[in-house]
């Protein structure tokens, strides 16, 4: 049975077909409440309930925590990069733990900040440590994966691309969007992964819309890959990729051809100047949706709402 968490600043929550019911516990942080299952299960007794809607949420992942993510690792994603699925290496990159943010909070983009994109994305809360070394199988996976989160990992594509990094792109403070809840699975729920369906909106139209079917590396090869150089602890946040349909897509392949030829210094100038006429980018005031769940509604991580504020 799922059991979603939800958090304010004030407490943790079990969020019941009735309402929200607070959890008893002294947790503090998201490695603490899965320490303390005992009382998240105790919650689901109480009669004493609120509406989840007169909760201020916030991240249910809180920080500071270890935020790592998987790169172009949906087909559709992939294509949309002009790439072939079949040749993409497993690969991860870091985002700092202070982009995070709760699933109703502004999108913040900063003033030098033109290019602002979406990516809807499932992530893998550790339910424990995870050594560098340890063995990890379809059998284990479950011993270390507590729990799903939405996020959206949101990027500066004129900061990212040209630094051919991603880190500073995609750490921003309000540039990890995460939940409302945090769905604890147990082992016969994270069986079913590949079901899932990643949605998102931006002004009420449907641009990503896709099942992990779609998916490159499930989570025991990108943790088996994971752990030969990489520790995860409780609370700990792992991204795993996006479906098609963000704003960035490559151009025909003759017009890569041509790009190509271009000095470093205009290679980007005439992206920047392309890109800008793309309509897709987030503006100021843009409304972005994300949901993820099984289409039987059985697992359903809920649904977030952030809308897009330029820094002032």
């Amino acid at each position: 049975m799922t059991l979603s968490v939800l958090r304010t600043d004030e407490a943790w929550w079990l969020w019941t077909p009735g309402g929200a019911a607070r959890i008893a516990t002294a947790a503090a942080t998201t490695a603490e409440l899965l320490a303390d299952r005992r009382a998240v299960t105790a919650a689901a007794a109480s009669t004493d309930l609120v509406a989840v809607d007169s909760l201020r949420l916030v991240s249910p992942v809180t920080a500071p925590c270890r935020v790592v993510a998987q790169m172009t690792n949906f087909a559709s994603h992939v294509r949309d990069s002009g790439g072939d699925p079949a040749t993409v290496p497993l690969t991860f990159f870091r985002k700092s733990s202070g982009s995070l943010s709760g699933p109703y909070d502004d999108v913040v983009r900063p003033g030098h900040v033109r290019l602002l994109d979406y990516e809807v994305e499932i992530g893998l809360v550790f339910g424990r440590a995870m050594p560098v070394g340890s063995e990890i199988t379809t059998n284990t996976l479950a011993d270390y994966i507590a729990g799903l989160v939405v996020t959206d990992d949101i990027s500066a594509r004129d900061v990212q691309l040209p630094k051919t990094q991603f880190y500073e792109g995609k750490s921003y403070p309000t540039f990890t969007p995460v939940g409302p809840a945090l769905v604890l699975l147990d082992r016969e729920e994270l069986d079913r992964f590949t079901e899932l369906r990643l949605r998102l909106w931006v002004d009420g139209a449907l641009r990503q819309d896709m099942t992990v079917a779609d998916m490159i590396y499930p989570p025991q090869q990108a943790l088996h890959a994971l752990t030969r150089f990489q520790r995860m602890d409780a609370g700990d946040l792992l991204l795993t990729g996006t479906p098609g349909g963000t704003a960035l897509s490559a151009p025909p392949k003759p017009v890569q051809l041509l790009w190509s030829l271009l000095p470093e210094r205009t290679k980007w100038r005439v992206f920047s100047r392309a890109q800008a006429r793309n309509p897709k980018y987030l503006h100021d005031g843009a409304v972005v949706e994300a949901t993820i769940g099984t289409d039987d509604g059985r697992i359903d991580l809920g649904r977030q709402r952030t809308v897009v504020r330029h820094a002032r």
